[in-house]
Parts: structure tokens; C-alpha cells; sequence
């Protein structure tokens, strides 16, 4: 599945990434984790993030942005049954956009899902929960590369 008349609407699409998008999608994550996270300090420099998304992750990951009048305004990142990363541009949150990126991450993935969160990011907890995600334990975050607690979610579709 590349796009899907669902997806649509008059100025915004969401589709599959391919990698003339890893660049912008980057931009994406580091302005969003910036916005979002101010208090998490981040493992990589903004230029080692640039090449692990050039790199590893849209060439490698099924990979999905929104895009606005040919624009990349937000990112997801879906593996081996994670919703794996989903930034918006702090410009479009707010719109519904988060919402239909979720919405594609449940149709890709109808057994269920799971993701993780910082216990800091209470908008993402907010916005995960009113989805349906359920939270599973909570870490002291030693085991994750910015050394922050976190979250598990997960969500199951109704039987």
C-alpha cells in the first residue's frame, strides 16, 4: 500500500516515504524532538541524526510522511510491530495529523501495535491513550540511549 484515497485530503497526502524524503523527514524529527523534548538530552548531534535516517531508516524501515502542498510536515516509522517514531512539525500539531498517522499505523498493523514514550512527553501519553494504546510498565530509562524514563504502550484491536 502506497496511498489510499482515505489518506487524502485537498492539500495533504499521506504515502509511503522513499528515500528523496529521508532528508526532509530528518528535518522533521529534529525540529519536532526539539519542540516536544526540550528537557531530554539527545544521544546524536542533528548531522549523525541527518545520515541515520539517510542511511538506516527510510531506506531500511517501512517508513510514512505526511506531506502538505509538497511539504514533509510528518514522519512515522513502523517495525516489527512498534510504532516505531511519529514526529510532527510543531506547526501542524493540533490539526488531526498525529490522528491519521495513527489510523495508518492500525490499518499496517490490524494484530496490534506498541510504541514507547518518555514520562516527560505527558501530550504524547495523552494522545497515545485517547488512541486506545494502554501503557504496559514504565522504565527508569537506563536502558535507553538518552537515559530518560519511559513508557510502554500497547494497543490490541477489539475482538
Amino acid at each position: 500500500m502506497t496511498e489510499s484515497p482515505l489518506m487524502n485530503s485537498d492539500h495533504l497526502v499521506v504515502r509511503r516515504a522513499v528515500d528523496a524524503d529521508a532528508a526532509a523527514v530528518a528535518e522533521v524529527w529534529i525540529r519536532s524532538f526539539d519542540a516536544a523534548l526540550p528537557t531530554v538530552r539527545r544521544p546524536r548531534g542533528n548531522d549523525r541524526i541527518r545520515a541515520w535516517f539517510v542511511e538506516k531508516i527510510v531506506p531500511t524501515r517501512e517508513t510514512w510522511v505526511a506531506e502538505a502542498d509538497g511539504a514533509v510536515v510528518g514522519m512515522m516509522v513502523l517495525h516489527d510491530g512498534d510504532l516505531d517514531q511519529l514526529y510532527l512539525d510543531p506547526d501542524w500539531r493540533g490539526r488531526g495529523l498525529g490522528d491519521r498517522l495513527v489510523a495508518v499505523a492500525k490499518e499496517r498493523s490490524p494484530e496490534g501495535l506498541e510504541l514507547w514514550t518518555f514520562q516527560v512527553n505527558t501530550a504524547a501519553q495523552r494522545f497515545y491513550e485517547r488512541h486506545g494504546f494502554v501503557e504496559s510498565f514504565r522504565t527508569d530509562g537506563s536502558e535507553n540511549e538518552e537515559r530518560e524514563p519511559d513508557i510502554r504502550y500497547a494497543w490490541k484491536p477489539r475482538a
